[in-house]
């Protein structure tokens, strides 16, 4: 049970707050929110020569401002409901179990008619905006996105690399087997950018997939020499029969004589 001196106490309290939002209020017109329209707070009769970014920036002060007014209305009705829990003689009992709140837990939140079990603002909403099911952003997500699809184009792990080119906090002594310029420590730097495997670097197509044409490079040299050194068509192994074939020396020379 609180005592008549600190129910006068809390009672002081809770009616310096309401007057200090009641004056917020009156001082700022509730945030500016009794303007019929957000450009009336520019002192603008029209939005038609103000640039976009403008006129995104103060749809985001108002929205702002718009939160910030419910919070204090909320603050001002959990005010008003305590004064009437002192004038009932209900203050300082939990609303559910009737029993006695804390003096710490008043003292820290004097608007408060909940013991801290039955606290209305224990939940917290995970729920996501709509709009996500439908918005994906831009670079899709790092390695896999939620639906297990993997994500080939230039995605967030390759605009991180993008960055890291420019110097992270790593370090040779962080890596187990540090690269030999310095400029290259972060992780997946010897990554391609732009493509995944080696060949789609020096092999195209026409625009309905055929024609195969091979743009030698450095990566086609570099292939070229692992296969001819372990005496392999492909890097997974050579070709079956009906694939190989067409490949060989003795099959070109036939195609060549049938012509």
């Amino acid at each position: 049970m609180l005592s008549n001196q600190e129910l006068s106490q809390f009672k002081k309290r809770l009616n310096h707050l309401k007057q200090d939002i009641q004056n917020r209020f009156e001082q700022n017109d509730h945030f500016g929110l009794n303007e019929s329209f957000w450009k009336e707070s520019m002192g603008e009769l029209s939005n038609y020569d103000n640039h976009p970014g403008d006129a995104g920036t103060e749809l985001f002060e108002r929205e702002k401002d718009i939160a910030l007014n419910e919070h204090l209305e909320d603050e001002l009705k959990n005010i008003d409901k305590a004064l009437v829990a002192i004038e009932n003689g209900t203050y300082g009992k939990c609303e559910v179990c009737s029993k006695d709140i804390p003096t710490e837990r008043l003292d820290a939140l004097p608007t408060t008619t909940f013991c801290i079990e039955h606290s209305q603002d224990q939940h917290t909403s995970h729920k996501r905006p709509v709009e996500e099911e439908i918005i994906g952003p831009p670079f899709k997500k790092f390695f896999k996105d939620e639906d297990g699809d993997e994500n080939v184009v230039f995605d967030a792990e390759d605009s991180w690399q993008e960055v890291a080119k420019w110097g992270t906090s790593e370090s040779p002594s962080d890596m187990s087997d540090p690269p030999d310029d310095y400029n290259e420590i972060y992780t997946d730097s010897g990554e391609n950018v732009g493509y995944v495997e080696d060949f789609e670097n020096f092999v195209g197509v026409d625009i309905e997939g055929r024609n195969i044409t091979i743009y030698p490079n450095a990566q086609h040299e570099e292939l070229e020499d692992q296969l001819d050194e372990e005496d392999i068509m492909t890097s997974y192994g050579d070709l079956p029969a009906y694939e190989k074939d067409p490949y060989t020396a003795e099959y070109l020379e036939r195609e060549r004589n049938r012509d």
